[in-house]
């Protein structure tokens, strides 16, 4: 598995721009599938991003803009809000990469995949388009090329949702619950029931979320 150790566009943003995550929003099934795993593994005394008070979000899109693109960032996410209902989405599996980034995987969907695609190409014109490359990126050549043309690694063929749990973690007992979680991974069906917009920290994680948009119901 591909490391996660930076999944922001950057480690630190230019001074001009910043670092936006366009995120699907999860039903509360998800949520509560979080929460519960959470609970596991702070029994062995690791704090998720959950526990912690950050949402949770499927990342759709993350990369950095320039601070003055936030407004019609906005406007776009909201147009293509109108356009889409609600859809299932099934959380099923745990992972751990190489540098200790925990996960819990969404399955591919084809309404995700489309989701997550039109958004980079609606958004992709607003980006910072001198943001540098982060250097892990370098090593994978389809990465590279994905963050030269859109901003991001993780776009298109590279796409792979998940919820983040922890990053870069240094309690040893992770590999055990690791280890546990292969043999009962956590599950849950739920819907994907909006987009939001969020301000990432180095971890992608929001550390404000500066809008909400909700899919009409069916």
């Amino acid at each position: 598995m591909v490391s996660f150790s930076l999944l922001t566009t950057s480690g630190i943003s230019h001074a001009k721009s910043i670092s936006i995550n366009v995120f699907a929003i999860p039903s509360k099934p998800i949520i509560e599938l979080m929460a519960k795993t959470s609970d596991t593994l702070a029994k062995q005394q690791m704090t998720t991003f959950y526990q912690q008070g950050l949402p949770v979000h499927a990342t759709l899109y993350l990369t950095d803009y320039p601070l003055a693109a936030q407004n019609k960032i906005k406007q776009v996410v909201e147009r293509i809000v109108k356009k889409h209902q609600p859809f299932e989405i099934k959380a099923n599996g745990f992972s751990v990469s190489a540098s200790n980034w925990a996960f819990i995987n969404l399955e591919k969907s084809y309404h995700l995949q489309r989701l997550a695609d039109e958004v980079t190409l609606k958004l992709e014109p607003l980006r910072d388009h001198q943001a540098p490359v982060p250097s892990w990126v370098k090593h994978y050549p389809n990465k590279l090329v994905a963050f030269e043309r859109y901003g991001s690694p993780n776009v298109f063929q590279n796409f792979q949702p998940h919820l983040t749990l922890l990053a870069n973690e240094q309690n040893p007992n992770l590999a055990l619950i690791n280890k546990a979680m292969q043999t009962d991974p956590p599950q849950a069906q739920g819907e994907i029931i909006g987009i939001g917009i969020g301000i990432s920290d180095q971890f992608g994680q929001q550390k404000q979320v500066i809008a909400e948009y909700f899919f009409d119901a069916k």
